[in-house]
């Protein structure tokens, strides 16, 4: 009887172990034009670092998404007027408008160096760029301020004006943080995900002809 019960129980915890397995295993991957995908072509797509991936529609969904996006906006002058306001900072009409975007605290951007010496020096030289290039410095915008102690003393992050520019620009949660250029006719070109000084300065030079 012991011997029938113990194969039993063995049998129950082995059943157990296959079902958790099975269920880690229902994760389902999707393209940037939401067809279904297998893993190994999600992860191959993946390490090219063109695109990236963000959660899907369901909680065990992976989608990946293009990480740039160009496009335009209807009334610049009243986005104009809502950063105005909110960061407390004039625009020129004439010049583009730069955004960097912190979407909240994730691994990505709570990882790597936190050295302020490194911070300051990495965004001075973002800065000098685009003063060279079209006479503007970038709006610092956050979703939420989680995360954001590093930069103290270094960059004043205001928050994102009635939520306009995540509902403009970044429907996702992309990682890091991201940015966006606005033209003075509201043409745009958004980048998601951690970037280099040169995706802005190149967006900038675009944006400011």
């Amino acid at each position: 009887m012991k011997k029938i019960l113990l194969t039993f129980i063995i049998g129950i915890l082995i059943l157990s172990c296959s079902a958790t397995k099975t269920g880690k295993d229902k994760t389902k991957y999707f393209d940037e034009n939401n067809v279904e995908i297998s893993k190994s072509k999600f992860d191959r797509i993946r390490s090219t670092n063109k695109l990236l991936d963000i959660p899907g529609d369901s909680i065990n969904h992976k989608k990946l998404t293009l990480r740039e996006k160009r496009g335009k906006i209807n009334d610049r002058k009243s986005l104009e007027l809502l950063l105005e306001k909110s960061t407390n900072t004039e625009l020129d009409s004439n010049k583009p408008i730069v955004i960097i975007y912190y979407p909240g605290k994730d691994p990505c951007n709570s990882s790597g160096t936190t050295k302020p010496e490194w911070i300051k020096s990495w965004y001075k030289q973002l800065e000098d760029g685009l003063n060279q290039i079209a006479e503007v410095k970038p709006l610092y915008i956050f979703k939420d301020n989680d995360g954001l102690e590093k930069y103290n003393g270094i960059l004043s992050w205001k928050k994102d004006p009635e939520k306009t520019i995540e509902r403009l620009f970044f429907e996702n949660h992309y990682p890091c943080s991201s940015f966006v250029v606005i033209s003075k006719n509201g043409d745009y070109i958004s980048y998601f995900g951690e970037f280099g000084n040169e995706y802005v300065w190149e967006a900038t030079q675009l944006m400011n002809k």
